[in-house]
């Protein structure tokens, strides 16, 4: 079967199922045209909230879909591949950070989206890239333990100098293997190009970045900027799917190892098979899992987030 008539076997499908799809931004473009929405995790978790379909899909890593069950715990929510995991959410556990959190008693632990919902049981309160700063410069407690992406609790921690902001060793490792030297390449390749970097990247990548923001927020400054080219620092199918979008515009990946191999995990089959009942995962929590993770991410909605 052909790419379209497959997307057409799928939406039919979803249709007949009552079933959203979500697609995070990194997925291939295939799978974004048969989405019912993309952007971001936590952007898809609100938008699955206010669909009037019973089922989702997401198309994304587990805790995408953890989130998503979450905030709509009355859905059936499945993960398109069940291998889609995310190195970043998986690096901490409630373990180790109960240690931590014993350590540090009298710190707010908060906790960027990107982990799992068993981690998020024992956390403050939640973040997102594009929501961290401004969510951490409310909480009135200056000290604050940021988990797990030490290079966003990094950029955090340099906008509001004012916080006593306690990192540990983790992070998302895509975008932590972006270095210094690829910028300089990538700018010396192309120096008309305001380069547009992910707060995922280490500290020194983001220093030389024209913008540093979320995958959201690089995509709307592109989209919307009468600049003519673009570097984009961040997963490789964001400069695709701008390319697609803003054809009269350039972009240029900062660097050929920005490909998270468990986004890409998902196929168009992946979605048709589960549409089928032969494939995906069904994502189940239980009740004092998604009370107390539920906590942290309903403090983050009150916070603005």
């Amino acid at each position: 079967m052909k790419v379209a008539q497959l997307q057409q076997e799928i939406l039919r499908l979803k249709r007949e199922q009552d079933v959203c799809i979500l697609a995070h931004s990194y997925q291939a473009r295939e799978i974004v045209e048969i989405a019912d929405f993309t952007g971001d995790s936590y952007q898809l978790s609100v938008k699955a909230k206010s669909a009037p379909q019973s089922k989702v899909i997401m198309c994304g890593v587990r805790f995408m879909a953890e989130t998503v069950k979450l905030l709509s715990p009355q859905k059936t929510v499945w993960l398109s591949h069940p291998d889609a995991g995310c190195p970043m959410a998986e690096q901490m556990d409630r373990e180790l950070i109960s240690q931590v959190k014993a350590q540090y008693p009298d710190y707010t632990v908060v906790a960027y989206i990107n982990t799992t919902a068993a981690l998020k049981t024992i956390c403050d309160v939640c973040v997102t890239s594009s929501s961290a700063v401004k969510i951490v410069q409310q909480i009135e407690n200056d000290k604050i333990l940021f988990i797990p992406d030490c290079n966003l609790g990094a950029y955090v921690a340099a906008q509001l100098p004012q916080k006593q902001i306690k990192l540990l060793q983790g992070g998302c490792p895509v975008h932590a293997r972006v270095t210094v030297q690829d910028v300089a390449q990538a700018k010396a390749a192309h120096p008309e190009a305001l380069v547009l970097v992910h707060p995922e990247c280490t500290p020194a990548v983001a220093a030389l970045a024209d913008y540093v923001g979320s995958t959201s927020g690089i995509m709307q400054l592109a989209r919307g900027s009468g600049a003519p080219a673009f570097i984009i620092g961040t997963e490789l199918s964001i400069a695709e799917h701008l390319a697609y979008e803003c054809p009269e515009k350039r972009f240029y990946p900062l660097s050929k190892g920005l490909l998270c191999q468990n986004m890409k995990l998902t196929t168009l089959p992946d979605v048709y098979n589960l549409l089928l009942g032969r494939g995906g995962e069904e994502i189940t929590l239980d009740a004092d899992t998604m009370t107390a993770a539920r906590r942290c991410i309903d403090r983050m909605i009150e916070l603005g987030g």
